[in-house]
């Protein structure tokens, strides 16, 4: 009879193959992920890089300690295998940084169904079932950091980009819960909201970016502020910072928050 996968969790418990700390990165073929990845690998971290497109994770891990592991995060079982893949290559997963993400813009009556079940499943379903493969392998070793790339659009709600409003808003839920169900393990959880970035975002999803304000902001620093939530252990991070002024505004005045929202939003 042959012998069953190993659980991740168990998987973890292997000696580590790496002396470096270990970085598992999705959405690493290009924008936030790609930058953040780039980050990590100038502090001396080992990489594991995942995406869709086998080689612009080869560009991305260029000159970088990385082993390339490609995966589709939206098909069933897509999540675990990654996981499985992850601790089988290094043994351990020091931070996540869940970076994979799919937009769909337009009016929400016009929507098709196939692309509803698509941003929920990439951008909430896809993170959520992979956390929940690497998780366990953190809570035992007692050290890790799960990193979740939220939205400002999942604070405020973005005209036109309704279920990715709710996708974000759901991460940004996941991670408060998740924050106060791993206190006193050593795990943390960090969630990182970035308001527009000027990466291929946009053209993928079929629509580009029209707003004059807030003007996109580079990767870069959207990787430079999770490079520092990590090392600093930060629970939330807004990027640029000023971008936590609207759910402030929405808890102290909602009714001068909606009224912004209706004519900004």
């Amino acid at each position: 009879m042959p012998a069953r996968p190993a659980p991740a969790a168990a998987q973890a418990l292997r000696p580590p193959r790496h002396d470096r700390p270990v970085c598992l990165v999705t959405g690493a073929s290009s924008g936030i992920g790609a930058a953040t990845a780039r980050r990590f690998a100038e502090g001396g971290w080992h990489l594991l890089l995942s995406g869709r497109d086998r080689d612009r994770l080869a560009e991305t891990a260029v000159g970088a300690s990385a082993d390339v592991l490609p995966a589709d995060l939206a098909v069933p079982g897509g999540p675990r295998l990654l996981a499985r893949s992850a601790l089988a290559a290094t043994g351990r997963v020091d931070v996540l940084v869940a970076g994979a993400g799919i937009g769909w813009a337009g009016p929400f009556a016009a929507m098709p169904h196939d692309a509803i079940d698509g941003v929920l499943g990439v951008d909430l379903a896809a993170t959520l079932h992979l956390v929940r493969e690497v998780l366990p392998a953190m809570v035992e070793a007692g050290r890790g950091r799960v990193v979740l790339v939220g939205s400002i659009a999942g604070c405020v709600g973005v005209r036109e980009e309704a279920v990715y409003s709710a996708a974000k808003a759901g991460v940004a839920a996941f991670a408060d819960a998740l924050r106060q169900e791993v206190r006193g393990t050593g795990v943390g959880v960090t969630l990182v909201v970035p308001g527009p970035v000027d990466t291929e975002f946009f053209a993928r999803r079929g629509t580009p970016y029209r707003r004059s304000r807030p003007r996109p902001t580079s990767p870069d620093s959207v990787a430079r502020t999770v490079w520092e939530a990590v090392r600093r252990e930060r629970d939330e991070v807004y990027v640029p910072g000023w971008m936590s002024l609207p759910g402030r505004v929405r808890g102290l005045a909602p009714g001068l928050y909606r009224r912004l929202l209706h004519r900004f939003g």
